[in-house]
């Protein structure tokens, strides 16, 4: 995916020097409600026979879960920051998040106090790692993540996690407008389907920002 062809824009998307030490790893929505095989959504739509998800969870359980370990493991070592991005709601009965919202929150039991609304054991923070809770689908529109950000002097942003075309496409348009340097790593990231997807990257790297597998960011930390 990073090497494909962005047309005319692509001149205009400068490439930025990686500083490891300005750098973050964003993880987005990587809980048990929809970025696990073992969460509710996953069990939802098997129960009603809904093959959609099938691309998604196989996605997450091959390549998402293996390669942010690497680059959590890459990015501590080069002495960047790894911070956790959550969706979901603070009240029970979901109140607290936006009207379109509250009906898929509830459905998949994604609320605080929930194991739905946890961080996935696998990709589980360390005592001192940001977590920054959204109710949005982008995380700078809900959230105090700019001035987080910005206080541990971070630049570059890596990010993964789910769903690629939506909330990790969010947060990262709204980190590049805010001045970030931000990369999607292509293989960290999933979605319910291929075409979404491909169709995000290649938007994305138009004019927004890199995509980069994770090999290549991995080169980038350790160069």
């Amino acid at each position: 995916m990073s090497q494909i062809n962005v047309d005319y824009v692509g001149q205009f998307n400068a490439e930025r020097i990686t500083e490891p030490a300005r750098s973050a790893l964003v993880i987005v929505d990587m809980q048990y409600a929809t970025g696990h095989s073992s969460g509710p959504l996953a069990a939802k739509m098997k129960a009603e026979g809904n093959s959609v998800t099938d691309w998604r969870f196989d996605r997450i359980d091959a390549l998402v879960i293996p390669n942010t370990q690497r680059l959590i493991k890459a990015m501590r070592a080069a002495g960047g920051k790894v911070v956790y991005i959550t969706i979901g709601a603070a009240l029970s009965d979901c109140s607290d998040a936006p009207v379109h919202m509250r009906s898929f929150f509830q459905s998949v039991n994604n609320y605080e106090g929930q194991r739905a609304h946890q961080i996935i054991e696998e990709l589980a923070p360390k005592p001192g790692d940001p977590i920054v809770r959204k109710t949005s689908i982008g995380a700078f529109a809900s959230t105090g993540l700019d001035h987080l950000l910005r206080t541990m002097d971070r630049e570059h942003l890596f990010m993964v996690g789910v769903s690629s075309n939506m909330c990790v496409e969010t947060t990262a348009r709204e980190a590049a407008d805010r001045g970030y340097a931000v990369t999607l790593v292509e293989d960290a990231c999933a979605t319910t389907h291929k075409e979404l997807h491909e169709g995000t990257m290649r938007n994305f790297a138009r004019f927004f920002g890199k995509v980069r597998s994770t090999d290549e960011v991995l080169g980038l930390l350790t160069s």
